[in-house]
């Protein structure tokens, strides 16, 4: 199946940033617009207590599920933003480095945050997507 995404890059800005700078998607495609995706089991709790890389991991396990339920998957993925609940740069970079592997070559354009705090007890991090997929 073709995919709707196209990945922009730039070559006036840094390659340090470890995403494309933009993303496009032709005018037939469906967009999918999907809630935060939470580190929550399935019962409502919070998984990895206390653990930014295992929530995060729970998270991307987490959006998967909403993205194949919507008709989709992580390559479909055409922008994110990663919230982490903390001011510590190395927890931002651990939650980053487990939802960077998740996508692999697929590095659409992204926003990590360090925010004050999350919606569910002992929330330590939440992906929020936009994909975009061409249906056949």
């Amino acid at each position: 199946m073709p995919r709707a995404v196209t990945l922009i890059r730039s070559a006036s800005l840094s390659d340090v940033a470890e995403y494309a700078y933009a993303a496009t998607a032709p005018a037939e495609s469906r967009m999918i617009f999907l809630a935060g995706a939470c580190p929550l089991n399935e019962d409502g709790s919070t998984a990895a207590i206390g653990d930014v890389a295992g929530q995060a991991a729970k998270a991307v396990e987490n959006m998967k599920t909403a993205l194949a339920e919507a008709g989709a998957s992580l390559e479909d993925i055409i922008s994110t933003r990663v919230l982490v609940a903390s001011s510590r740069q190395e927890d931002l970079v651990a939650a980053w480095e487990v939802y960077r592997d998740a996508l692999g070559d697929h590095d659409v354009p992204s926003t990590l945050m360090g925010v004050t705090v999350l919606g569910y007890n002992d929330q330590l991090v939440e992906i929020e997507a936009v994909a975009a997929v061409v249906d056949s």
